[in-house]
């Protein structure tokens, strides 16, 4: 049965992880993340908050539309797989202390 020492020690963990949460909150739509193409011909931007910053396309890319769509889809993947990975490390970071585990997104 847990002590009142216990108690409080995870009520302190507690503030911690909720302290620590707000401020990934604020970090994460400031992060981005970049990813291209093997060709170099696309290159996309991603936030941490999952959202499309910025596309480039150069400009032999857009005589094949079939493989622009291919390549943008790589590049949108790639770059979307870097948030989450961060945002999983951010998240450990975060909770390890408490030794819990959230979903992954």
């Amino acid at each position: 049965m847990p002590g009142f020492g216990d108690i409080i020690k995870l009520m302190s963990h507690a503030k911690e992880l909720q302290e620590s949460a707000a401020k990934l909150k604020d970090e994460l739509p400031q992060m981005e993340f970049t990813a291209a193409t093997a060709n170099g011909g696309v290159q996309v931007t991603v936030g941490g908050d999952f959202t499309v910053r910025a596309i480039r396309i150069a400009p032999e890319m857009l005589g094949d539309r079939t493989y622009l769509e291919s390549e943008l889809q790589s590049a949108l993947n790639s770059a979307y797989a870097s948030a989450r990975g961060a945002m999983q490390e951010k998240m450990k970071e975060v909770t390890g202390a408490l030794g819990i585990e959230l979903p992954a997104f």
